[in-house]
């Protein structure tokens, strides 16, 4: 049986801490550059095998090295950032790919892997494990946490497509590059912090 009370607050409490993370920076830039259906497809089967993780982990989670975790996210984020800085402008500004040019199963699996691995022991990856041994209650904990991580993919990717059509391509592009030149640093220094 669902508990909508433990459903709701898992959501809130998901959402919210979830909405300013580097999970609708990834949205935006991946919604900006394909087909969103495609986007969010991937991005969502991404976040239900973490949800189930977390879950099935509970509080074991929370033993992982977090330097570890840290050091593999910030070297991702390099990557991402130099990927988009040094890509040639192969399409034109204001325009998505389309569905021809990039498979459903290429933009999901892009979408797929870039969550997967970017969320992983991520803030509320361990706050999911963390209410489900507290509430003791796996479906409504997880089915909350998707939820509410779906909700912030969706809201990244339609504010990618939103914004693409006011601002150049270009300049979002760079200005994503830089914010994931940051998050890189910022990850490399905890994992490299004494």
């Amino acid at each position: 049986m669902i508990s909508l009370t433990v459903l709701g607050v898992v959501f809130g409490v998901v959402f919210l801490a979830e909405l300013p993370d580097k999970t609708a920076l990834a949205g935006l830039m991946l919604g900006t550059r394909y087909r969103a259906s495609y986007v969010f497809a991937g991005v969502a089967a991404a976040f239900l095998v973490h949800v189930v993780l977390a879950v099935a982990a509970g509080s074991v989670l929370t033993l992982l090295p977090h330097r570890l975790v840290q050091g593999i996210v910030g070297v991702l984020f390099l990557a991402g950032a130099a990927l988009l800085l040094f890509k040639k402008a192969d399409e034109e500004e204001g325009e998505a790919r389309k569905p021809a040019d990039q498979s459903f199963w290429k933009v999901a699996g892009s979408g797929f892997m870039l969550i997967l691995v970017a969320e992983f022991g991520d803030l509320t990856q361990i706050m999911t494990a963390n209410l489900a041994a507290r509430y003791d209650d796996p479906l409504s904990v997880g089915l909350g946490a998707v939820l509410a991580l779906w909700a912030v993919a969706g809201l990244g990717i339609v504010g990618g497509r939103t914004l693409m059509k006011y601002i150049p391509l270009r300049l979002i592009t760079r200005v994503a590059a830089l914010l994931m030149l940051a998050l890189a640093a910022f990850s490399l220094f905890e994992a490299l912090a004494p």
